[in-house]
């Protein structure tokens, strides 16, 4: 049966080629509604794109995956594909250590296979909530446009997401459509993840309360800072590259001082990056900011790594604290 979700999937495919025909696609099913909603479709799209198709899934040994590496094995064998299985070993239950080890052991399938997309179910609701949570914490455009089409994994290896547009309220839909056999995953209900009480509590609450259709609001929102950020990203890199030394010690003020703060914050940024041991955040980045218009011998303070910045002539230079 051919759906309205199908159909849009398959032309966001054909507009996007996000997906190359004949590539060896791994799909990373969780045994959840989004997850499975992927792989039958990427089934279905098959024959018209030629595609190999994989199966991995990822078990992070918690009690709460008890079951369903089993239930999700099974489901690879009664559709006859493929299928890859990785176990973590006394992991810390917390979602950055999760993910992280769940990209990485993608990789690793990934690369053993000859697989060069790994495929994954994410969905606008999940965009809408990554936006969230990043603004939350503080994130900028990049974090705000985060949740992307396609990105890079490693040198030969894409992590895809087909379901940009479809809501998980659609995805259940769907499996409900076909009975597919969702797993429901105890971790799911967990509140004490940011994740959750954001998918939960503050995105109903949003929607009752301010707009029904606040994910695709929100979705959309991400779309277009995206973009925006990649320009400015390009931008600003373009300045550093005329602004830095080739030792990644100084920068020339001159350059900077008739750029636009944010371009200047976006400089500033890249160039904190190259000479320190962690990300920068907000106050690191204006404080050298404010070094472009300084009087000389102004200084920043000691930042990670005993490194500071201090204002030598026209140029802001990097120096070693003790």
């Amino acid at each position: 049966m051919w759906t309205n979700i199908h159909a849009r999937v398959h032309q966001t495919l054909k507009d996007s080629c996000i997906l190359p025909h004949k590539s060896n696609l791994l799909i990373a099913v969780s045994g959840g509604q989004d997850s499975l909603c992927l792989l039958k479709i990427m089934i279905d799209l098959q024959e018209k794109w030629g595609w190999n198709i994989a199966i991995a899934h990822c078990d992070h040994g918690w009690a709460s995956d008890l079951g369903i590496a089993d239930h999700v094995e099974k489901i690879a064998n009664n559709w006859n594909i493929p299928f890859y299985l990785k176990v973590a070993k006394a992991m810390k239950e917390t979602e950055a250590a999760a993910r992280e080890w769940r990209y990485q052991s993608l990789v690793e399938i990934a690369e053993e296979n000859d697989c060069r997309e790994i495929v994954t179910g994410h969905t606008l609701s999940d965009r809408s909530e990554t936006l969230l949570y990043n603004l939350i914490r503080g994130a900028g455009s990049n974090g705000l446009g985060a949740l992307t089409w396609k990105r890079p994994l490693t040198n030969n290896i894409n992590l895809v997401r087909p379901l940009l547009k479809v809501s998980r309220g659609e995805t259940l839909e769907f499996c409900q459509q076909f009975a597919l056999p969702i797993w429901e995953d105890a971790a799911n209900a967990n509140l004490d993840y940011a994740r959750n009480r954001i998918r939960q509590e503050l995105v109903p609450y949003l929607k009752e309360n301010f707009n029904p259709n606040v994910e695709t609001t929100l979705s959309q929102t991400s779309e277009v800072l995206k973009a925006e950020s990649d320009y400015l990203e390009a931008e600003a890199n373009k300045i550093l590259l005329s602004a830095v030394n080739d030792h990644n010690s100084k920068l020339n003020r001159e350059v900077l001082k008739g750029v636009p703060l944010a371009l200047q914050r976006r400089v500033i940024r890249q160039f904190l990056a190259k000479i320190m041991v962690s990300k920068p955040n907000f106050e690191q980045i204006e404080e050298t900011v404010n070094l472009i218009d300084a009087p000389r011998k102004s200084r920043t303070s000691s930042f990670p790594g005993k490194i500071m910045l201090e204002v030598e002539e026209n140029y802001i230079v990097q120096k070693r604290t003790k």
